[in-house]
């Protein structure tokens, strides 16, 4: 039998990057952009570090999570920046309390795992006069 423990040996690791940190980093510089503007100019902004099919499949992922729009400009499309980072991971954790049957435990489990100042900050938030709209549901 070959020994084989030489195959299995540990080279160089390369840092895999997760799907929220590459979504991150597309809604930046579609936020520097100066309007809507085609995958090619965000992956040039990306100083080519990825494919043009990585920020096509990440940009339509934004898109189905409504954190951008897109519109038909000839053969391409434009997109558009609708929310910041901020904005998506408030998306995410809707979604998330949105699968729950008893989202008055989710969040009461959410609020007493936060940190005191965290807590505090969003006690504040939520005695700041919103908007009248949300106020009448």
């Amino acid at each position: 039998m070959a020994d084989r423990s030489q195959d299995s040996a540990p080279g160089p690791r390369v840092r895999r990057r997760g799907q929220g940190e590459l979504e991150a980093q597309v809604l930046s510089v579609l936020g520097s952009a100066p309007g809507p503007v085609t995958a090619g100019w965000v992956q040039e902004r990306l100083d080519g570090v990825l494919a043009y099919t990585t920020v096509i499949t990440i940009l339509t992922r934004l898109h189905e999570k409504q954190a951008v729009t897109r519109r038909r400009s000839g053969r391409a499309f434009l997109w558009t920046q609708v929310t910041d980072e901020a904005g998506l991971t408030a998306l995410r954790m809707r979604r998330l309390l949105d699968r729950q049957n008893d989202r008055g435990a989710v969040l009461s489990s959410f609020v007493s795992a936060l940190s005191p100042h965290d807590e505090q900050l969003l006690r504040s938030l939520l005695n700041e006069p919103g908007d009248p709209e949300l106020e009448h549901r």
